[in-house]
């Protein structure tokens, strides 16, 4: 992404969100997508207190997810030129893209150790400071 640096990036936030794997806490952990750079910090349960050291593996999804919001970000201005078209019984539908991407959850379902966990993720592409 030509024009697009780290520091232009830093005051974003993309909120991630998963169900704590610990079986007896279930809370929500959050972590902003933006400030994931590597494997130093572990993403850390508020209420168990349960460290989540993010592998390589992952953290590369997490990485390429990262250039997805920053494109959708700049591409901001041509988003409200585009449309997806739904067929229906009565008709052919053209949903807004903008509008798909601020009303709807994307959920990414990964497999750790064995478990399938979804991570919620809601894209707010129009608004110059947050996605959540």
């Amino acid at each position: 992404m030509a024009g697009t640096t780290d520091q232009e990036a830093a005051p974003m936030r993309a909120m991630v969100d998963f169900a704590c794997l610990d079986d007896d806490c279930k809370a929500a952990v959050f972590f902003n997508l933006m400030e994931v750079k590597g494997a130093g910090d572990p993403v850390i349960c508020a209420q168990c207190h349960r460290e989540y050291h993010l592998d390589a593996s992952f953290l590369g999804k997490l990485q390429r997810l990262r250039k997805l919001v920053l494109t959708v970000q700049e591409a901001a201005d041509l988003l409200g030129d585009v449309n997806v078209a739904v067929t229906t019984p009565q008709g052919e539908v053209k949903i807004p893209y903008w509008l798909m991407l601020t009303r709807l959850n994307t959920i990414i379902t990964l497999d750790l150790g064995g478990r399938k966990v979804d991570f919620n993720f809601r894209v707010e592409p129009l608004n110059q400071q947050t996605f959540r």
